[in-house]
């Protein structure tokens, strides 16, 4: 059996006015070696959200700060699934959660068959299209990086590029992939505002990559209320493990969504537009972001949502920037995605009509930046693949002061999406 190429695929990076946020990610497969579709907002949101969920679970374990993508994770990911056959096709299309139930898989939920998926996938990147007036940026780019010469399945072709709007790029990785390696951080780094740069580093594709699949999603977004530089204060940021440090903690009175539960603070802040907001969980123990994070699933994330109400709330915020990376292939492949990193088990023949290619790495990188202004997030996702958003109050305003660890999204709201995710621990990391 002739040896297999791998393909990187998957590139996404988003950013936001107030605040910036970012992020890239990489799958790279590798050549082997020898031997009517459902609502919108149930079907595609409700999968993302899942599967970012999940992911999040099991990114939380390190130590640090976290923030990715799961939009642009999932859409990367989503893309190869389109050629993906058989067993790997089945196990993909789990670990996504395409299913046609809006609810969280069980056995009784039915697959989203692979032949709608694409279709739906298409309307739900139209609806995140921001519109002329819309008062924030929000950009979503896909592409293909094909080698020279390589026969790709036409049905393939054009389902990336119906769906997904991934033209193919065509490179030559054999005659030189590091050439091929910048223009791809190029294309990236444009997508991205600059904000995510060199999310492929030097050996992540060699000659023997085949096909790279990249996502790029940029968010840019003014808060509807802005906070004032001038009252923003160097303050206590108290950490998990008992110790302070100085953070500068913005500071207004606002007009948002807001709810308190057991334990937890939840705060919603719209952007310009109101049509993506910053939800904050903010856990009432210093050291209580452990256990919040593993009570999160889908299920409660939708109970605390549907607790908030717009009312006056004093907010202490911190301003941050960070930028994350991972690889997470083994991550993947430890949810139940195997056979797709398996030179011999995978089975990618909807992409060359040849089982030669699998997944040979998944790279992401993110950036979010929040200040006074808003938010700026970008993120990028590649796979590479070897051939193989004020009334009187009655009560007074309650204070939301998050001066010590924790979780934050970015969501669609007319979707419910979340665009990005993170958690704060250190605001100097």
């Amino acid at each position: 059996m002739k040896a297999r190429r791998a393909i990187p695929a998957g590139f996404l990076a988003a950013a936001a006015a107030a605040a910036v946020l970012s992020a890239g990610s990489f799958v790279a497969l590798q050549a082997k070696p020898p031997a009517q579709a459902r609502p919108v907002k149930p079907l595609v949101a409700q999968a993302g959200d899942t599967f970012g969920l999940a992911l999040y679970a099991q990114l939380a374990g390190q130590k640090g700060n976290v923030f990715f993508s799961p939009s642009s994770i999932h859409t990367a990911l989503t893309m190869t699934y389109a050629g993906a056959r058989n067993a790997t096709a089945e196990q993909m299309q789990a670990v996504l959660a395409l299913w046609r139930s809006p609810k969280t898989p069980t056995r009784e939920a039915v697959p989203l068959p692979q032949a709608e998926t694409h279709g739906v996938y298409k309307r739900f990147l139209e609806t995140l299209r921001p519109g002329a007036e819309a008062g924030y940026e929000l950009t979503v780019a896909n592409a293909l990086w094909g080698q020279k010469g390589y026969v790709w399945n036409e049905e393939f072709v054009k389902t990336t590029k119906d769906a997904y709007g991934a033209g193919l790029w065509v490179v030559d990785f054999a005659g030189g992939a590091e050439p091929a390696r910048k223009a791809i951080n190029a294309w990236v780094e444009t997508q991205t505002h600059e904000k995510i740069k060199d999310l492929l580093a030097p050996g992540t594709i060699d000659l023997m990559t085949t096909l790279v699949l990249t996502n790029a999603i940029y968010f840019k977004g003014v808060w509807a209320q802005p906070f004032e530089k001038a009252d923003t204060r160097d303050a206590p940021f108290h950490l998990s493990s008992g110790q302070a440090v100085q953070a500068p903690l913005m500071h207004r009175k606002a007009f948002a969504g807001y709810a308190q539960a057991e334990g937890v603070q939840v705060l919603s802040l719209p952007y310009q537009g109101d049509e993506l907001s910053m939800v904050v969980l903010l856990p009432q123990a210093v050291n209580g972001l452990g256990a919040l994070e593993k009570s999160v699933t889908g299920k409660t994330l939708e109970g605390l949502l549907a607790k908030l109400r717009d009312r006056g709330v004093e907010v202490y915020l911190p301003r941050f920037t960070m930028t994350c990376e991972f690889s997470l292939a083994r991550t993947l492949a430890g949810m139940g995605m195997v056979d797709a990193f398996d030179p011999v088990k995978a089975d990618f023949s909807g992409m060359d009509g040849k089982r030669d290619l699998f997944i040979s790495a998944v790279v992401h990188k993110a950036f979010v930046e929040v200040n006074e202004a808003g938010t700026e997030a970008a993120a990028a996702t590649a796979l590479p693949m070897p051939t193989g958003m004020p009334g009187p109050q009655a009560e007074p305003d309650p204070v939301f002061r998050a001066d010590h660890p924790f979780l934050f999204l970015i969501r669609h709201n007319a979707t419910g999406a979340i665009l990005f995710m993170g958690r704060l621990g250190e605001p100097r990391q």
